[in-house]
């Protein structure tokens, strides 16, 4: 079994080395430990985002209900044909991750198919399923046994999940909105997007950064570095969205350069070595 496990991770290695150079970066600081662990959280949600975003011409309802029921079949059993979900499930029943933390995710993914306009609440619901739940699988790995520092920095890590995908929003709300007609931010209309709403919803960002550093701060020292990379990245894609105008928001996609991600990962790389994180 030792064979087929590692072959499995290697799996979700690839996949997240194809998908994400830049998550790609932040794991190989991680402890040698966490690193498969991330890789297989990673793959999983990649490969079930990929359904409902890119299977044009299938049943997308059908196949992100298949992979539900074959993913809680192969948690159950501890064992799967699929390399993504064997690596998974390894996981979760190793490090205990919640179930209920897994099936939020794959509801998000399933509002993904046919919700186009987000209420409040909906709006909550789909970043809380989509995003945090995934900091919380991956704070589960990193706090390993201690109860106590996981439920401290859960408050935090799911700030950082919303501050991460609250950003994807705004970055690809021309492919969101023009492509796959989805409206995630509640009672905006796009069609008239303004600096006003631009402004709001940055400073609801702000204050999820804000929060998501003082638990970085807090991470174990094996986990802290590659994730306060990930924060770093999207920071300075932070700055950027808010140094564009609305309307070009509306007409581009905003991403930071290959080359600035390498400065941003060794400055990184520094802070953390000296302590200077602020």
């Amino acid at each position: 079994m030792n064979l087929y496990n590692e072959t499995c991770f290697e799996c979700s290695k690839i996949i997240t080395n194809k998908y994400s150079t830049s998550f790609s970066k932040g794991i190989k600081t991680f402890a040698k430990r966490f690193q498969y662990p991330i890789y297989a959280v990673y793959g999983f949600v990649r490969y079930a985002d990929e359904i409902v975003d890119t299977f044009h011409g299938f049943n997308k309802a059908q196949l992100i209900g298949e992979f539900r029921t074959v993913t809680f079949e192969a948690i159950e059993r501890k064992i799967s044909l699929n390399p993504v979900l064997q690596s998974f499930q390894k996981v979760v029943n190793t490090y205990g991750i919640d179930l209920p933390l897994i099936d939020a995710f794959l509801k998000s993914m399933e509002m993904d198919l046919d919700k186009t306009n987000y209420t409040d609440d909906g709006y909550k619901e789909y970043i809380y399923g989509s995003a945090e739940v995934v900091g919380l699988m991956c704070l589960r790995i990193f706090c390993e046994e201690d109860e106590t520092l996981y439920n401290h920095l859960v408050p935090k890590a799911r700030s950082l999940g919303a501050a991460f995908q609250k950003i994807n929003f705004l970055r690809d709300i021309k492919s969101d909105f023009e492509e796959r007609g989805r409206t995630y931010f509640p009672a905006v209309d796009f069609t008239k997007f303004n600096e006003q709403e631009k402004k709001l919803i940055e400073a609801d960002i702000k204050k999820d950064f804000d929060d998501a550093l003082e638990g970085i701060l807090q991470l174990p020292v094996g986990a802290q570095l590659g994730v306060y990379i990930a924060y770093v990245y999207y920071l300075e894609l932070f700055k950027k969205i808010r140094e564009t105008p609305a309307e070009v928001i509306m007409q581009k996609r905003i991403r930071v350069s290959d080359r600035q991600k390498m400065f941003l990962y060794f400055q990184a790389y520094v802070q953390q070595k000296f302590k200077v994180i602020s």
